[in-house]
């Protein structure tokens, strides 16, 4: 019975720091299909209403003199313009909007997920990996539209030596569908570690005798996490602006 105590016991300090990315239906315990309404689809809807808020709700005074929340629009508004067009000129401004909403989606996420009893909705594959597949299947139907079969020139190394450019042109074509997979779990994965890094550390502040360390490390995490969350949306973008700047102009 004293094993069957301190068991129960010790059970009570077991914690699963992956239990926070579990999906489940908002309204009741079924089974989740296609049409369910889940905590992923409630965060989601959250992040666009956080965008239009932003972007839209905020800047429709549009003050000679902005409010914090205008500023903040204006800002993420001149830096992703100003990234897509020193990456790929003036060409690629006519794309700044798909570019911008990627940016605004993907912050808006990581910055919600950081708010207590959240989900994180960025730190599923599920919807990294549409994002990323979005990009490389725009990025590739685009190249193809602008340059036709001189897009494959993408793969074609020709200031390499004339022996080495069949070998490179694999290579170059591999890496190429290699991208989604690497931009999808660049995102994700670096959102799950740092979120399963804070649960963990939240477990250990049960225990009296470590929990000062504990909550010491935790708001040492979060406010890594909050650069972290800026900082993934930015890779992303800035990926996705490296790869359209190779749609336009694909050439080594």
């Amino acid at each position: 019975m004293a094993s069957d105590a301190s068991a129960a016991e010790g059970s009570s300090l077991v914690f699963h720091p992956m239990d926070q990315f579990i999906v489940k239906p908002l309204f009741g315990d079924g089974a989740i299909a296609w049409y369910t309404p889940t905590n992923v689809t409630l965060w989601l809807a959250l992040s666009i209403v956080a965008i239009i808020a932003l972007l839209v709700l905020g800047t429709s005074k549009r003050a000679v003199v902005p409010t914090r929340t205008q500023s903040i629009a204006e800002l993420a508004y001149g830096f992703i313009y100003k990234m897509l067009e020193d990456i790929c000129g003036k060409e690629g401004v006519k794309y700044f909007p798909y570019v911008m909403t990627l940016f605004m989606f993907i912050v808006s996420a990581n910055f919600l997920g950081l708010l207590p009893m959240s989900f994180t909705t960025t730190s599923h594959f599920a919807v990294t990996a549409v994002l990323a597949l979005a990009v490389f299947l725009t990025v590739t139907v685009l190249g193809f539209v602008k340059n036709g079969a001189a897009f494959l020139g993408l793969f074609w190394v020709g200031s390499a030596p004339l022996a080495l450019r069949p070998i490179l042109a694999i290579i170059e074509l591999i890496s190429y569908f290699v991208r989604p997979v690497s931009h999808s779990i660049r995102l994700a994965g670096n959102v799950m570690a740092g979120h399963a890094v804070i649960k963990v550390f939240a477990g250990f502040a049960a225990i009296g005798a470590i929990a000062p360390v504990s909550i010491a490390a935790i708001t040492a995490m979060y406010g890594l996490e909050i650069l972290v969350a800026f900082i993934q949306a930015y890779v992303f973008t800035i990926l996705t602006c490296v790869y359209l700047k190779d749609a336009l102009h694909p050439s080594h």
